[in-house]
């Protein structure tokens, strides 16, 4: 059961070009943002789709698949963990993160 805990599995499309930074020792870090999307009928019976959009982070291997063959509109399947951060920003205030940090990535489609 330990294997289940904090388990992320999302299937979608990226959004924006990804941002890949190379830290000293060759380390690197990726970033991108994954849309996911869901249909539902609503109370008039049309057909609605929503749209989430989910801030992803990759390391090391992960983040070199990334560099090497993830553009913006790719589909791709990711799986991690949920993590959450704070910060303050430039005013004080106290700004929430969450993302998805990737520790294995299947590229989809063509």
């Amino acid at each position: 059961m330990n294997a289940m805990k904090n388990k992320v599995q999302l299937i979608g499309h990226v959004g924006q070009e990804p941002e890949v930074k190379t830290f000293g020792e060759g380390k690197k870090v990726a970033n991108i943002t994954l849309a996911t999307n869901d249909y539902y009928i609503n109370a008039k019976g049309e057909k609605v789709e929503d749209t989430q959009w989910h801030k992803v982070k990759a390391w090391g291997k992960v983040a070199d698949v990334i560099e090497k063959y993830v553009t913006k509109g790719k589909e791709i399947c990711i799986e991690g963990k949920l993590t959450y951060s704070d910060y303050l920003d430039k005013d004080g205030v106290k700004r929430y993160v969450t993302e998805v940090v990737a520790n294995d990535i299947l590229l989809l489609g063509k």
